[in-house]
């Protein structure tokens, strides 16, 4: 059973508000989705917020903790309050290609190469800083942009529970993702990613074993396969 758009706390803007008031004009908070995926891409929402935006938008929570009607409510109240927003996705093609952290970053940078003006500054759910990917080398030295050119990020673990402005990222990239796998599963209705949207549940994993990978699984990873070739090999949209 979905949960209830009631569950949590309320999350608020104190923290932005406080980032705010430390120099930045425009604060980027992004969030990301389809980490643990066995399939599908994974996905990043930006929500931009500045001083004019001093309340949080009633009702949004972590995206997981709503159900799929509550999220796609939320949709245009969270475009219409924020000052600007984007999501920005990586392929499982590429998550083979430069890993799930360079494809994360593949998708930041895009999400915001999305948005029409450029932030001050960027505050990032979690601990672990994989947008600005520091000492990585040449991994994250390609097309989607330069590292060097990123403004300052603030990481909190945990922000999509607490921040109205990472919670509303989650949800743009919650909803924009799970329209990209129930239209795969149009194509692929055996993996039942209408209902699992990639991950390992029982029906996808007894899937696999059965009929093997698609283009968009995650072949790199270590996934119960079938003996068959790929069934896709046509390139992922």
């Amino acid at each position: 059973m979905a949960p209830s758009a009631g569950v949590g706390a309320r999350t608020t803007l104190r923290l932005e508000r406080r980032l705010l008031r430390e120099g930045p004009h425009l604060l980027a908070s992004m969030d990301e989705v389809g980490r643990g995926a066995l399939g599908g891409p994974v996905t990043v929402g930006v929500v931009l917020v500045d001083r004019t935006v001093t309340r949080a938008l009633p009702g949004v929570r972590d995206s997981k903790l709503l159900s799929p009607g509550a999220r796609e409510r939320l949709v245009p109240r969270i475009r219409a309050w924020a000052v600007g927003y984007a999501v920005g996705h990586a392929s499982a093609v590429e998550i083979d290609e430069v890993g799930i952290i360079g494809a994360l970053r593949r998708a930041g940078l895009r999400a915001l190469a999305g948005l029409s003006v450029a932030p001050d500054a960027i505050l990032l759910d979690g601990s672990h800083d994989w947008l600005s990917a520091l000492g990585q080398g040449s991994l994250f030295d390609d097309d989607t942009g330069d590292r060097d050119c990123l403004p300052p990020v603030t990481m909190r673990v945990k922000a999509d529970l607490t921040c109205a402005s990472v919670a509303a990222a989650s949800i743009l990239a919650k909803t924009e993702r799970d329209a990209i796998m129930v239209e795969l599963a149009h194509r692929h209705p055996e993996y039942g990613w209408a209902a699992n949207k990639g991950y390992a549940a029982p029906e996808h994993i007894e899937a696999l074993r059965c009929h093997g990978p698609t283009v968009h699984h995650r072949q790199s990873w270590r996934l119960p396969v079938h003996e068959a070739a790929t069934v896709d090999s046509a390139t992922p949209p």
